[in-house]
């Protein structure tokens, strides 16, 4: 099948038509059976029409899928800028830091955030100490 846009000579009206092929235009339109349906004039001619490109579904999942990462990453971005501007980095200290602020009872002024291993983590956790694990995204825009 295919659609053309169509315009009357006469009247300036255009129109879509669907047909089973080029070919089967170009016979309708020999007989004089392609129409103005507002004047009834039979001087109807194709004129430029976009072609309608349909996206596949795997296109389509694509696509929402890229948003969705977009989104997600743009919130990572935010959490790591509010982090990085509200806590202390410490690095690969992080364990030893929060076990530091935990059993000497000290409070710091600012939050620390830093790297830790599963384990340590999990170390952390046995102790009573809480830690959260985030992800982080390395800027790679440079």
């Amino acid at each position: 099948m295919i659609k053309y846009k169509l315009i009357c000579k006469y009247c300036t009206n255009t129109f879509d038509s669907w047909f089973s092929s080029s070919r089967e235009y170009e016979k309708l339109k020999k007989q004089g059976y392609i129409n103005c349906h507002i004047c009834n004039s039979l001087s109807v001619e194709k004129t430029l029409m976009s072609p309608s490109i349909l996206k596949s579904q795997k296109n389509h999942m694509l696509e929402v899928k890229k948003d969705k990462y977009k989104k997600i990453k743009k919130t990572i971005d935010e959490y790591q800028k509010f982090i990085k501007k509200n806590f202390e980095y410490v690095g690969e200290n992080f364990a030893y830091e929060a076990r530091s602020i935990h059993y000497k009872n000290t409070k710091k002024v600012k939050g620390i955030y830093g790297s830790a291993s599963k384990e340590e983590i999990k170390e952390l956790s046995e102790e009573g100490i809480e830690a959260e694990v985030i992800p982080w995204l390395e800027d790679k825009s440079n």
